[in-house]
């Protein structure tokens, strides 16, 4: 392989990345556009629920338990009423997504020792939500009615009695359990996937569509100095794209940094060498742009986002599907992300994510060093 050939591929690839400014712009701007539009909007917060509440009891017990869901910040009682229909009316018109309603003889139920019940209403058109609100309310309900046991057993004592058991949490590195803190370092690494393949997909295509190409194939240039020299061109705007993902992630959505720069620089080239020769080889697959792209949106856009962990845990992913994720490289990714922002772990807790980027990074540059041989033989 000749140093010289291979420097000159990629001043000519940059050269073309540079005139147009228009493609230059966007692939720089995009990381931003990106994050600002998925990290605002996906968000897995579940907070200020709109509740509507029918007390049909009237007593001190019922205005009590209404009182623990106007005090907790996941609720926002959007008024009282005094039929089901109003409850049905709003969850029909999306105003709001819990209604809960205390029976008649609550009060009495509860003093009587033998339990008392309360109906919680929720709109299941959107599952994901209602179970985190039904998991708040049951909450709720659950320690307003160990306050309830806890005082019928100060009454029989006649003292007060101690909790048997005073669990003290504490949550790690996520301790405001903000959903932006692991979903924009996760998006960081997807952004990545995303960019870094559509960059290189169109290159070797684009050669051909241009009719270039035979022209290269008349110069003594190798497979492998073409395939380098155009990774390494693309891998300039790549980095571009980590650190301008990086800047905004940790000033505009305030996540926590709390590992090192270098380990996240490494993993990030790493990362995007893979990325990178991916690329490539699908643009040296397919012999037109439109087929490139075609490809390359597929083989990286959903990988990217359903099988990377980013969004859907892939532990409860069905077992064909998690044996796919495995070769996904966007899902190492996201892991050494996360660890290095949030945990702020290295080389020491990765080295097996780190490990197998490594190795693929090396088997897909072979594969498109060999798809140029196939094309030019």
């Amino acid at each position: 392989m000749s140093y010289r050939r291979c420097k000159a591929v990629f001043v000519k690839e940059l050269h073309h990345i540079t005139r147009d400014a228009r493609s230059l712009t966007m692939a720089l701007a995009m990381p931003v556009m990106m994050l600002l539009l998925y990290g605002y909007a996906l968000s897995l917060d579940v907070d200020h629920i709109q509740t509507l509440i029918y007390d049909q009891d009237g007593t001190e017990a019922s205005r009590s338990l209404m009182r623990q869901f106007q005090g907790s910040r996941y609720f926002e009682v959007a008024g009282f009423v005094n039929d089901y229909r109003t409850i049905e009316r709003g969850i029909d018109t999306n105003t709001v997504l819990l209604g809960i309603v205390i029976p008649r003889d609550f009060g009495r139920d509860l003093r009587s020792g033998h339990g008392a019940t309360v109906q919680i209403l929720v709109d299941g058109s959107d599952s994901n939500t209602a179970s985190i609100a039904m998991g708040y309310a049951e909450s709720v309900v659950r320690r307003y009615s160990q306050d309830v046991r806890a005082d019928v057993q100060n009454r029989r004592m006649g003292r007060r009695a101690a909790q048997p058991v005073d669990p003290r949490m504490r949550v790690w590195y996520n301790s405001s359990l903000e959903s932006k803190n692991y979903v924009v370092p996760g998006l960081i690494a997807v952004i990545l996937m995303i960019i870094a393949s559509q960059l290189t997909s169109l290159t070797i295509a684009r050669e051909w569509d241009n009719g270039t190409m035979e022209q290269i194939l008349s110069t003594p240039l190798r497979p492998t100095e073409m395939v380098l020299g155009k990774m390494l061109a693309y891998f300039v705007v790549g980095l571009a794209d980590a650190a301008i993902a990086l800047v905004v992630g940790v000033t505009v959505f305030g996540v926590p940094f709390r590992g090192s720069i270098l380990a996240l620089a490494s993993s990030t080239c790493l990362f995007l060498f893979g990325a990178l020769f991916w690329g490539i080889f699908v643009s040296a697959a397919a012999r037109t742009q439109v087929a490139a792209f075609q490809l390359g949106m597929l083989s990286s856009f959903l990988p990217g986002f359903l099988l990377s962990g980013f969004v859907f845990a892939i532990d409860t992913m069905p077992k064909v599907i998690q044996v796919i994720s495995v070769l996904v490289p966007a899902r190492y990714f996201v892991t050494i992300v996360k660890g290095i922002f949030l945990k702020g772990v290295g080389v020491r807790v990765l080295w097996a994510e780190l490990l197998f980027l490594a190795l693929y990074a090396g088997i897909v540059f072979l594969l498109s060093v060999q798809k140029m041989n196939q094309k030019v033989a």
